[in-house]
């Protein structure tokens, strides 16, 4: 059976492939001939336990994750790694953090609430439309890690070069780009990311932490707050969100189908290229980010007025190209083309903007 299916453009929950779709219909009501579907499962059973040790494997094998890294599911999102971050990884009570858009700064907010906070870069004097250079921050010696958004999904900008942390450990926030292209783990002390803008449905975080910062002496933080809880019964001390984990093993599952994140990153540049090189030929549309940090994942852009802007989103809206209006901090346009997101389905967005941008000329 064929459904009618509209081009998703959101920053999530977006797009997920297709195939994984009809393969998690196919198996809803009784999974590989369990009788019944995994949302109905025990998160203890042997069949969910074979489901959450192979999207570990086939994550860990996607990524080239070293040995020293655990793996961790945690349900709250990528939000609350904002408190979960600095309440495990602030030994000295110190932290240093680049600023470069909405995701970065509400990071900043929260961590201020756990300890000092120095904000060694920001990108905030032009709206956030570059990425400020990181190749000299100033970091106290005693900073227990230096934390970026590594892809701004509101703002759209990405890290060409990771900081120069001078010895310090990273933590990168990988949201709206996780698993969009290949990654060196090992540059990183921890690596996370919210699944539902380009892995799996809503209500998980997936945390890649290197087995060294999970601390132990965290006697006054809330047991479910503590990595080491996560670490220790791999990702089940209590009942994690089953049906997200699934889902996620499914992607991974696809994504080695494809070639890996190297084949992955190649369609990724190919569909973006659609989209950024109508925004720099066009004279109605403007893209909102400085082109050297452009994101392959989250296109900002903007026509000369605000009543243009909605008048465009509403004529997407009506010919099937959904969730295309700009944040609501930003406003504008932006168009998320995640991994799901089929090169056609961009093409058929710039064809539908060159025809409304004639039109409208005309």
């Amino acid at each position: 059976m064929k459904y009618d299916r509209t081009y998703n453009f959101s920053a999530g929950p977006a797009m997920m492939p297709e195939a994984v779709l009809e393969e998690i219909r196919d198996e809803m009501l009784n999974y590989q001939g369990s009788g019944m579907c995994v949302m109905e499962m025990s998160h203890r059973s042997a069949v969910f336990q074979k489901i959450i040790e192979e999207a570990e494997q086939d994550l860990r094998d996607l990524m080239n994750i070293p040995d020293n890294y655990k793996v961790l599911f945690i349900q709250g999102g990528a939000t609350l790694q904002f408190s979960m971050i600095p309440m495990n990884l602030m030994k000295n009570g110190k932290a240093v953090y680049i600023e470069t858009g909405a995701w970065s700064k509400k990071a900043i907010a929260e961590a201020k609430k756990v300890g000092e906070v120095i904000v060694a870069a920001s990108s905030k004097d032009k709206n956030y439309s570059y990425i400020p250079d990181c190749s000299d921050l100033d970091i106290p010696e005693d900073t227990d890690y230096v934390y970026i958004c590594e892809n701004e999904t509101i703002h759209g900008t990405t890290y060409q070069t990771l900081p120069n942390t001078k010895g310090h450990i990273l933590v990168s926030d990988q949201s709206s780009m996780f698993l969009s292209k290949p990654c060196n783990v090992a540059d990183y002390g921890m690596i996370y990311g919210g699944v539902q803008k380009n892995v799996g449905p809503a209500g998980m975080v997936i945390a890649i932490i290197r087995e060294d910062l999970i601390r132990d002496d965290l006697d006054n933080l809330p047991v479910y707050m503590q990595y080491k809880t996560h670490a220790d019964a791999q990702s089940l001390y209590n009942t994690p969100n089953c049906w997200a984990i699934y889902c996620c093993g499914k992607v991974f599952k696809y994504l080695k189908k494809l070639g890996g994140l190297e084949a992955m990153h190649k369609m990724n540049q190919e569909k973006a290229k659609v989209l950024y090189d109508f925004l720099d030929s066009s004279k109605m549309f403007t893209g909102a980010v400085e082109k050297e940090v452009r994101s392959l994942m989250n296109v900002p852009f903007v026509t000369a007025s605000k009543e243009l802007d909605a008048e465009v989103v509403a004529a997407t809206k009506k010919a099937g190209y959904d969730n295309l209006k700009g944040h609501k901090s930003v406003g504008g346009l932006r168009a998320s083309i995640y991994n799901a997101m089929p090169k056609e389905g961009v093409e058929a967005l710039v064809e539908f903007l060159k025809k409304f941008e004639a039109e409208y000329q005309g």
